[in-house]
């Protein structure tokens, strides 16, 4: 790596409190001492995938069968919901394996991440939405996969089951019997399976992409670091109130997603100074700009304005940019708007005072911040309609060329 190229990162990761002095090395140096397994074969994550259920929707895939396994997930939401009696037997038998808790969940750790996240939920909202979000499509590898997914034709659709895995992590029961996150986790590993088979069977994909397999373990530990390592920095920086306590919690919340989404033990990090040192290696040294990446953004950001939510796009490049960071702004060629970049970074701060009780009067703008959260997370999370939550399907082949 140049100078010029090693700075650019270490700078940009400093903007987005993601890196360390080291962690711009390409080569797997995290230690397995440091996850929640505490031993492991320190093998690279990159070539790991998750076999048995990749078989398994290999062969479903090829017998035409996962019209029939969707239609029969639609009844299997909760926790507690006995597996579908249409599902094939193969598919049943593995599920019997994984489809319960690790035996080293705490579930008063969860139940307090719960709490916190109903807590802060305005501040999560907007970083998982326009921080996380976002951040996406500058992680070459997720953009490539997901615009040539089947799920990026229609990043409506896409988004709103992003946010329904989301919206089901953060509840108050989550993970309790009378849940959901379980059952999510599940088709969301289930859909992971699928995208593996299908995407190298794309000519669009495999022409840009630097991998043979996508979605590998060391991929879904990129993505949680733009999720839940991205948002503990955020919420530190802004000085949110963030108890160990709570800390904690919320991690654990996130070791026990990883888990369910099929990372090995060895890999999760068992604190968070382990995840940070694990982001500093895997996230901030590969964030860039991308043909697909770009694209995406733009997609992202313009559904705000197919939902009517009252603010200018203006509003979000620099939100976006406020949250992340100006080269990734410029990478994204987000227009500026200099009134209201004012607007976020004048009122913003005060705007988390007030919620927190720390000023006793509210700035003006709050009340636009707060409904337009709120609006934005809830016109995601049902795709711009009321009812309930976009159900996670399992693809079926991928995006046509376009």
């Amino acid at each position: 790596m140049s100078n010029l190229s090693r700075r650019k990162v270490l700078s940009l990761g400093a903007a987005l409190g993601l890196v360390g002095a080291a962690g711009t090395s390409e080569a797997w140096a995290w230690s397995p001492a440091d996850s929640v397994a505490g031993y492991g074969a320190g093998t690279d994550p990159e070539y790991v995938w998750d076999d048995e259920v990749d078989q398994l929707l290999v062969t479903l895939l090829k017998e035409g069968r996962i019209p029939a396994v969707n239609s029969a997930m639609e009844s299997w939401v909760n926790n507690n919901d006995p597996l579908p009696t249409g599902f094939p037997a193969g598919l049943t038998a593995w599920l019997q394996k994984v489809n319960k808790l690790p035996t080293w969940a705490d579930s008063a750790k969860l139940a307090r991440a719960a709490d916190f996240n109903r807590r802060k939920d305005t501040y999560l909202f907007m970083l998982y939405g326009l921080g996380s979000g976002i951040m996406s499509t500058v992680i070459p590898r997720e953009a490539k996969s997901v615009y040539w997914s089947a799920g990026g034709a229609d990043m409506k659709d896409r988004a709103a089951k992003t946010f329904t895995f989301g919206y089901d992590l953060a509840q108050l029961k989550g993970f309790e019997p009378e849940g959901q996150f379980v059952v999510t986790a599940n088709k969301t590993r289930l859909v992971h399976a699928a995208v593996r088979h299908l995407l190298p069977q794309s000519p669009h994909w495999t022409a840009v992409s630097d991998q043979k397999i996508p979605i590998s373990n060391a991929d879904i530990l990129v993505t949680f670091h733009s999720l839940g390592t991205y948002v503990r920095r955020k919420l530190l920086d802004w000085k949110v109130p963030f108890p160990a306590e709570d800390q904690e919690a919320f991690l654990h919340s996130w070791q026990v997603a990883l888990h369910l989404l099929g990372v090995r033990e060895e890999y999760i990090p068992k604190s968070w100074a382990a995840a940070e040192a694990q982001s500093a290696q895997v996230l901030t040294p590969i964030l860039a700009p991308s043909t697909e990446g770009i694209k995406l953004a733009e997609d992202l950001l313009g559904l705000p304005s197919q939902l009517d939510l009252g603010v200018t796009r203006g509003f979000l490049n620099e939100f976006v940019r406020y949250v992340l960071s100006d080269q990734i702004g410029d990478w994204l060629s987000l227009k500026r708007d200099p009134a209201a970049a004012a607007l976020i970074r004048g009122v913003w701060p005060a705007y988390i005072k007030f919620r927190e009780g720390l000023i006793d009067v509210a700035p003006g703008g709050f009340y636009m911040f707060d409904q337009f959260v709120r609006a934005l997370a809830m016109g995601f999370l049902n795709n711009g309609q009321s009812g309930t939550t976009t159900p996670i399907v399992i693809p079926t082949g991928n995006r046509q060329g376009s």
